[in-house]
């Protein structure tokens, strides 16, 4: 018996001995008298932890894999056993893993392993642009949902007939903004129209802006006089007394013309402290570029969401197609992309091919 095998692991840097040591420096923080004390900061660090051995479980469990299989060559190659069955349905399902963890070869950016800040803007086009921010943001939550993210709306301003003129969420777990930092730019919907009479075609825009997430811990100076806050009523969903108190908050940072906004809580002074540290957030990613056409880009500005200038087209009339013009990767499948299957667009963008 001839047995052909093809086990390669793909390319990519995953260290687990310094995933390993990282791990057991976070735990003997989390041993030290008083780690609770600070409960946010705490959370931080465990979430943290969460996200590293995320990594490193598929890599212990493909090493063990490897070993199983080897062992099973070397076997059947000496005419012991015959195990041909269980060694093809391993060694798919080691092929598979692999392919997975690939994609973590590619998260190595210093802030990927970070919770992020997920905008969805609007652009022109009055009821067909909100009906697209919200169409998006459908199918956003519910790739959150399959990627096993927690997600929770900071802001949201619903348009003036349907959908949303703007949605701002946190979203939190392993890599999120890794994996979704490539979501950033402009999104166009081409379709028969459900809001013209005359059954007419036509194209929306709006916008997605990603941002890294980070800790308390990061060192950015927020001077009381480089901020102006302001309060007023909630506009949005949120129960009995959300719409009835000034709780809503929203902080612009004058020297950048940042705006943060966060309707989410019932509480002024926890939607003050959650716009804050989305603002902090976004002020440290500045600070890091040092640059003021940089700065300009990071703004809350999307004025310039229209044609030309699109990241991705999603086509539902003439013919049915979702593609990326970055890598070139499109599918016909308009209906599954919907519903939140986009993860081919987002590995294949990862790696740039």
């Amino acid at each position: 018996m001839t047995l052909k095998t093809d086990l390669t692991l793909y390319g990519g840097d995953f260290d687990a001995d310094k995933l390993t040591s990282d791990i057991k420096d976070i735990e003997v923080k989390m041993s030290a008298s008083g780690f609770w004390n600070d409960v946010e900061k705490a959370n931080d660090i465990l979430n943290n932890l969460r996200s590293k051995k995320a990594m490193l479980d598929p890599i212990n469990d493909m090493k063990n894999n490897i070993d199983v299989l080897k062992t099973y060559i070397e076997l059947m190659q000496n005419g012991i056993g015959d195990e041909i069955s269980e060694f093809e349905t391993l060694l798919s399902r080691t092929k598979k893993d692999m392919e997975s963890l690939e994609t973590f070869a590619y998260l190595n950016g210093e802030f990927d392993a970070n919770d992020t800040i997920f905008e969805i803007h609007a652009g022109a086009g009055g009821t067909e642009s909100c009906d697209w921010a919200d169409m998006l943001s459908r199918m956003y939550t519910k790739y959150f949902s399959k990627k096993g993210y927690k997600y929770e709306v900071l802001d949201e301003t619903p348009g003036d007939e349907v959908g949303i003129k703007t949605i701002v969420y946190l979203v939190k777990g392993n890599y999120a903004y890794g994996y979704l930092k490539n979501e950033k730019g402009v999104h166009r919907l081409v379709r028969l129209s459900p809001f013209d009479s005359n059954n007419r075609r036509h194209t929306s825009f709006a916008a997605v802006d990603v941002t890294p997430a980070f800790d308390n811990d990061v060192n950015v100076e927020i001077k009381d006089s480089d901020v102006r806050i302001d309060v007023y009523r909630s506009s949005g969903a949120g129960g009995q007394g959300v719409n009835t108190t000034d709780s809503a908050v929203r902080i612009t940072h004058l020297p950048t013309g940042i705006v943060v906004t966060c309707q989410n809580e019932r509480s002024q002074i926890k939607n003050k402290e959650t716009a804050l540290k989305v603002l902090k957030s976004k002020l440290y990613q500045i600070k890091l570029k040092e640059n003021k056409d940089q700065i300009d880009s990071m703004k809350s500005d999307h004025s310039g969401i229209e044609f030309g200038s699109q990241i991705r087209s999603y086509v539902m009339h003439p013919y049915s197609m979702v593609k990326d013009h970055r890598t070139g990767y499109e599918t016909s499948n308009v209906a599954k992309v919907m519903d939140g299957y986009i993860d081919e667009f987002i590995e294949i963008s990862l790696k740039g091919e």
